[in-house]
């Protein structure tokens, strides 16, 4: 049974750093797309941040510069690291696996073409 494990949420001051951890069980995804999406109240679930197969990185225009993806093979682990957090960073963080490596490039920023989902963290960024 495949499971995503999120970790590292937490209440944290603008201007700080949170570091979010995803752990992967009952499958390998070290050559899978591994992305990260949030969902703040209300609003529909967004994308963040990508590893792709290749190792290549992309990330939405509002953590562009802020966040990193990172991922360790040998833990099946991967890593957000954010800093200089906003409050409209609040919102539950999301992890996310995706199988196919046969999709368009702009296939990396839609929910719809992951597979596997963690449960969530929630971030809440106070001002």
């Amino acid at each position: 049974q495949v499971q995503l494990v999120e970790s590292g949420g937490g209440l944290v001051q603008a201007g700080g750093s949170l570091r979010l951890s995803c752990a992967a069980s009952g499958r390998t995804f070290s050559t899978n797309a591994m992305g990260w999406f949030r969902q703040a109240p209300g609003k529909e679930r967004e994308f963040v941040a990508v590893i792709r197969e290749s190792g290549g990185k992309l990330y939405a225009d509002s953590v562009k510069g802020r966040f990193t993806s990172s991922r360790d093979n040998g833990k099946n682990t991967v890593y957000l690291q954010m800093n200089s957090l906003k409050p409209e960073d609040t919102a539950v963080y999301y992890c996310a696996a995706r199988l196919s490596p046969y999709l368009s490039g702009t296939s990396y920023y839609d929910a719809g073409t992951y597979d596997y989902w963690g449960q969530g963290t929630q971030v809440t960024v106070s001002s």
